[in-house]
């Protein structure tokens, strides 16, 4: 069983660690580390999906547009404005009798950089930024940022620009008060601490000319745009068509003198994107069709062409069918989706010892217990939440026994403290069976997470054994 009863009544959810033999905790250990490979490598949503296309390859999956026709067992991929990704095992069933699909978002709170964002200030090049997502402004202040992202120029050349993050690399830095001046800001609330308009990160330092040209206009953003279009043939007017984002500095680290967790940035919510990934590969014949879906703008609403609530999907699906049986008409791809489950793989609240009284413990997720099933999300009253149907639940509890998956169950935080959302509601408009279950995680949307290296491997050992019911 999955998670085993005292007296046959009252449930007991292990640690996963007392669960494992040796075998199992060197599986645990190895998948960290390849883990944090993949983190590393997908700083952004662009290049986490260049990241899971390059391991779709290397298993043997093949670019759908590449196909005329599709059977059991092929292995192919979809790339989405090269922000967003679909991997697909053809299953023995037709795929419009339905799909088992693991959807996770690859998009991270993070600081964009604005349309117009180089200027100067008191002998400083600066960079104006719009922050993306629920973000607390103040922990994004002193601390190391990378830069990554693209730039379209005015002769359409695509520049790829990643500063930061190689050994030797420069990196930028927003400044905070230090505690002799920080009397009246101490008063202030958290929230209101910093202004948006102040996350400004320091781009350079050196003026442009001699002292004999001192009196010249903005020699300090001259200087930076100058070595920019050295380095990258780029001009101020380029970062108009651009999208260049600042994310924390640095590589995955291990956590403790015992390694058991991770901590980076961007587990919310490339945690569950990596399970996913991990578990198609595992893949062997399927009867229904197991899909691995990537999206970008969760943590905006999910909207625009490469969020969840656009056509990409749908259209895709529609895309597969037609390879399959020759012809697809609207109703063929309504079918299939009403037909589908899916389990919404996303990120929800490990419990806090340190922040107890946020959390209604009997019904939060704890580090180390597996991964985890979120019937509802939502936040006061549900407001917003998908609440997934009884018997989906069940039937995926007894999935998880089944297949011996160490799991739990949570939502997000005490009734009038907590709230959040998935891309699970969309899912379900097209009226499939959508649960919420993935890996908690410690500090989420900080620039800096926590997870636990049992909870990814539980997780992902959960989406093989639903894309293999």
């Amino acid at each position: 069983m999955g998670n085993e009863k005292k007296n046959d009544l009252t449930v007991k959810y292990d640690y996963v660690w007392d669960r494992l033999d040796e075998a199992g905790r060197r599986a645990v250990m190895e998948m960290g580390e390849d883990y944090k490979h993949f983190l590393d490598a997908s700083k952004t949503e662009r290049l986490c999906t260049e990241e899971i296309v390059r391991r779709a390859e290397a298993h043997g999956f093949r670019d759908l547009t590449s196909l005329s026709t599709v059977k059991p067992g092929d292995k192919v991929y979809s790339v989405n404005r090269g922000k967003g990704a679909m991997l697909a095992v053809i299953g023995s069933e037709p795929i419009v009798s339905g799909m088992h699909i693991v959807g996770s978002h690859i998009d991270s709170p993070r600081l964009d950089l604005k349309q117009n964002p180089v200027y100067e200030d008191s002998g400083m090049t600066l960079l104006k930024t719009h922050y993306y997502g629920g973000i607390r402004k103040y922990q994004w202040l002193a601390r190391p940022l990378a830069l990554h992202g693209v730039v379209f120029c005015g002769d359409g050349r695509k520049v790829e620009v990643h500063v930061g993050d190689q050994e030797g690399d420069p990196v930028f830095f927003i400044s905070d008060l230090p505690p002799h001046l920080s009397a009246e800001q101490d008063k202030t609330a958290l929230g209101t601490a910093v202004a948006g308009e102040n996350l400004s990160p320091m781009a350079g330092t050196l003026p442009e000319g001699t002292a004999d040209d001192s009196e010249r206009a903005e020699r300090f953003k001259q200087g930076v745009l100058k070595m920019l279009n050295e380095k990258y043939g780029i001009v101020e007017e380029d970062f108009v068509s651009a999208e260049l984002e600042l994310v924390p500095a640095g590589k995955a680290y291990d956590v403790g003198f015992d390694r058991g967790a991770v901590a980076s940035y961007g587990h919310d919510d490339r945690v569950c994107a990596y399970a996913a990934m991990e578990a198609l590969f595992a893949c062997g014949q399927v009867r229904r069709t197991a899909v691995a879906l990537f999206v970008d703008k969760e943590e905006i609403g999910s909207m625009g062409s490469t969020g969840m609530q656009s056509h990409y999907f749908v259209n895709t699906v529609g895309e597969l069918i037609e390879r399959q049986s020759g012809v697809c008409g609207a109703l063929d791809t309504a079918r299939a989706m009403a037909a589908s489950s899916m389990l919404s793989s996303d990120v929800c609240v490990a419990f806090d010892p340190n922040y107890p009284s946020v959390s209604e413990q009997r019904n939060n997720a704890m580090l180390g217990k597996g991964v985890t099933l979120v019937k509802y999300t939502g936040s006061r009253g549900k407001a917003g939440a998908n609440d997934a149907h009884a018997e989906f639940v069940g039937e995926i509890r007894r999935m998880l026994n089944q297949a011996g998956v160490v799991w739990q169950t949570s939502e997000i935080g005490k009734v009038d403290a907590g709230g959040g959302g998935t891309i699970a509601y969309i899912l379900s408009n097209y009226n499939m069976d959508v649960l919420d279950i993935g890996v908690p995680v410690l500090a989420m949307h900080a620039p800096c997470e926590v997870v636990s290296k049992a909870d990814v491997y539980m997780t992902s050992r959960a989406y093989s054994a639903f894309f293999g019911s």
